[in-house]
């Protein structure tokens, strides 16, 4: 293995060793404390623009498995059709793998998508000073090639319209039919609302749905800051206006927030592992939830028709808001999630039995 550093904005670096693709990537550095899932999180949306380190020590040890899509042109084994991190960092990289589904290596599908991972670092110490300092801009680079900072900042890009389908996409043939608002969207929410008997019509995270006839509205999870969707958010406000239901999920939840009155901020590190606890507000039900999100919700200027509708456990931020009245709600984790506990599953069904 070559050698490479990982540096950081602060002037920290981290000695390490390169694998997978053999060049330099920059992106904001964020953690997640996952302890499988490595194929499911680099090809998830909401980590585009980021370098993700999984603090878990052995990673790779059950390779990666085959690419492809099924009849609905959905990934069969990821979450998009790429991956979406710009760079991986772990402790420990396991180059013999083992798993009845592995077709390759994660060094190997790495070079192939040509994202560079660097290994050997100490992840636990680095969660620590992100934790301390909040995430912040950092850089692979390995040995022989010259890159220092300054690097542009993704947070000050519209990750979402990256991210985003560019034209309508229509799956399935059920019995109800839900807009789903692609603002980055997993593949495992297409499959749960497919094997739901629901016909789905994909649409950009700009597009003006209002002009289609459905009978919900699903808006999805995504990267970024959730200010640059203003169209998205007016058109939410319309959609409210007709009073048919509507889920969100993640980003869902910031941009239902911000139609209904709320502002959002960026959290010091953010939500990234598949062990949150929330509690239902008003209850003593409390569920593991898996989450990816780098901004929150500031439900005190909800508009007094709304209220909170989960919490999380371990630091009080907004999980989840409702209507008081109409069939409107989010939540800020994942009920399908992939990989992670699918405690709150249930909320697909709920959401489908107002429609």
């Amino acid at each position: 293995m070559k050698r490479a550093v990982l540096r950081l904005e602060n002037g920290m670096e981290f000695e390490g060793w390169s694998f997978g693709y053999d060049g330099p990537c920059d992106g904001e550095v964020v953690f997640s404390t996952a302890m499988v899932g490595y194929p499911e999180s680099l090809t998830d949306p909401s980590y585009s623009g980021q370098i993700l380190c999984v603090t878990y020590p052995l990673i790779g040890n059950y390779g990666v498995p085959e690419e492809g899509a099924d009849e609905n042109g959905i990934s069969r084994n990821f979450e998009s059709e790429k991956i979406w991190t710009r760079g991986l960092i772990i402790s420990e990289y396991s180059e013999e793998f083992s798993h009845w589904d592995a077709v390759c290596s994660l060094s190997d599908w790495l070079k192939r998508e040509k994202i560079p991972g660097i290994c050997g670092i100490d992840t636990r110490e680095l969660t620590k000073i992100l934790r301390d300092n909040g995430s912040m801009l950092g850089m692979i680079v390995p040995e022989g090639v010259e890159k220092d900072f300054p690097v542009a900042d993704p947070n000050l890009e519209n990750q979402i319209a990256i991210v985003s389908c560019k034209a309508p996409i229509h799956y399935g043939h059920g019995s109800k039919k839900v807009v789903l608002v692609d603002c980055g969207v997993k593949h495992n929410i297409l499959r749960c609302f497919l094997d739901l008997d629901v016909e789905l019509i994909r649409v950009p995270w700009d597009y003006d749905f209002n002009t289609l006839e459905y009978d919900g509205l699903f808006i999805s999870n995504g990267p970024g800051n959730p200010a640059f969707c203003d169209v998205t958010v007016r058109n939410i406000r319309e959609a409210m206006k007709k009073g048919k239901p509507i889920f969100g999920i993640c980003m869902g939840n910031q941009l239902l927030s911000r139609a209904a009155g709320a502002n959002t901020y960026k959290l010091k590190f953010g939500h990234r592992s598949h062990n949150q606890p929330v509690r239902m507000v008003g209850t003593n039900k409390c569920y593991i939830t898996s989450q990816n999100h780098g901004y929150a919700v500031d439900d005190t200027k909800l508009g007094p028709d709304w209220e909170p509708w989960f919490v999380n456990m371990n630091d009080g931020t907004n999980e989840g808001i409702r209507h008081k009245t109409k069939p409107f709600f989010s939540v800020q984790f994942h009920p399908e999630a992939s990989s992670g506990p699918t405690d709150t599953k249930f909320l697909f069904d709920e959401f489908l039995s107002k429609l």
